[in-house]
C-alpha cells in the first residue's frame, strides 16, 4: 500500500497476477517478451520518469515494474494501454499487444491454435472429457485443477486462459465447418458441481445450434466404434491438406501422410455415423440440463 495524492494505493505485485511468468523453454516467447521489456524500459528512460513513479502512475509496484522491464514477466493489454498513456508514446506501445498476446500461452497450444484459425473443417471426438473447444471457464479450471500431481495456481491460470483463447475459432470469418461428437458419459459428470455443470451444459446447446457447428452425442449403449481407445482429432485446410491425431492408432502421435489421414478420417466418420443426429443430440442436452 502507498500513499498517493494524500490516498492509500494498492499497487499490483506478482502475486496479483499470477500465470504472467515467461516459459523459459520458449524461445521465441523469451524473445518477444525481452524486446518488448527493452522498449518500455528505453520509452520511459526517454522521458526521464523513475520505475517508482511510473508505476505510481500504471498502479503496479516497482519490483514488478522492473521484471516487466527485464522480460522476466508478460506484460498485460491493460499495462501496456496505461503505459502508453503514462510515456506519451501515442499508441506505440499499446500496438504490442497483439506480440504479447500471440507469447500468453503455452507453444503447444500456440501451435494448436494457430493450426485451428487455418482450418477450414475441424472434427472432434472426444471419449472421456467435454473437448476444450466447448469447455466453460468452470468446467476447464476444474478439469485442471484434477491433475496429479497439481499445477501451481500460476499454471492453472495459465492453462485455463489458453484454452479458452482457442475458441475465438468460432468467430472466424468465413467460419469454418466444426464436427463434434462427444461420448454421453462426460455430459453426467458434474465437473466443478452443479452450478458448474448446468452452465457447461447450456455452453454446449449454445455452440451446437451455430449455423456452422455440428455437435453429436455418442449414447453410452451404442455399439462399439473406433473412438473407444480415446481422442480424434482432424484439421483440414483450404490448399487440400490436413493434419489429425487418433489416441488409437499411429502412437497417438500427428500425422499428415495422405494414407494415414484416410485412416483417421475413416474413423471420424464411422464415428459420427454410430453418433446421434444433431438435432436429436440436443434434444438430449437440454433433457440433461432440465434434469439439473
Amino acid at each position: 500500500m502507498t500513499q498517493v495524492n494524500g490516498k492509500a494505493v494498492q499497487l499490483k505485485e506478482e502475486a496479483d497476477e499470477p500465470g504472467w511468468e515467461v516459459d523459459p523453454d520458449d524461445e521465441w516467447g523469451v524473445a518477444v517478451v525481452e524486446t518488448v521489456g527493452r522498449q518500455l524500459k528505453l520509452r520511459r528512460e526517454a522521458v526521464g520518469m523513475r520505475a517508482a513513479d511510473f508505476g505510481l502512475a500504471v498502479g503496479y509496484g516497482e519490483d514488478l515494474i522492473y521484471k516487466i522491464e527485464s522480460g522476466k514477466r508478460i506484460p498485460r493489454p491493460e499495462y501496456l494501454d496505461k503505459a502508453d498513456e503514462a510515456l506519451g508514446a501515442g499508441g506505440l506501445l499499446s500496438a504490442m499487444k497483439e506480440d504479447v498476446k500471440k507469447v500468453r500461452y503455452p507453444k503447444k497450444v500456440r501451435d494448436l491454435a494457430q493450426m485451428e484459425a487455418k482450418a477450414v473443417e475441424i472434427g472432434v471426438y472426444e471419449c472421456n472429457i467435454v473437448p476444450g473447444l466447448l469447455q466453460t471457464p468452470e468446467h476447464a479450471r476444474a478439469l485442471i485443477e484434477a491433475a496429479q500431481p497439481p499445477y501451481s495456481p500460476d499454471d492453472v491460470e495459465r492453462m485455463v486462459a489458453a484454452r479458452l483463447a482457442r475458441q475465438t475459432v468460432f468467430e472466424r470469418d468465413p467460419s469454418p465447418s466444426i464436427n463434434f461428437v462427444v461420448e454421453e458419459a462426460p455430459l453426467h459428470r458434474e465437473v466443478g458441481g452443479t452450478m458448474a455443470w448446468t452452465r457447461q451444459l447450456e455452453r454446449l446447446l449454445e455452440v451446437g445450434r451455430l449455423r456452422h457447428v455440428t455437435l453429436q452425442v455418442m449414447r453410452t449403449k451404442s455399439d462399439p466404434h473406433p473412438g473407444l481407445d480415446g481422442r480424434i482429432e482432424l484439421l483440414k485446410f483450404a490448399d487440400g491438406t490436413a493434419v489429425g491425431r487418433g489416441d488409437g492408432v499411429f502412437n497417438g502421435r500427428p500425422v499428415s501422410d495422405a494414407k494415414q489421414l484416410r485412416v483417421l478420417d475413416l474413423w471420424f466418420s464411422t464415428v459420427r455415423a454410430q453418433a446421434l443426429p444433431p438435432r436429436e443430440s440436443l434434444v438430449f442436452i437440454e433433457q440433461l440440463l432440465g434434469e439439473s
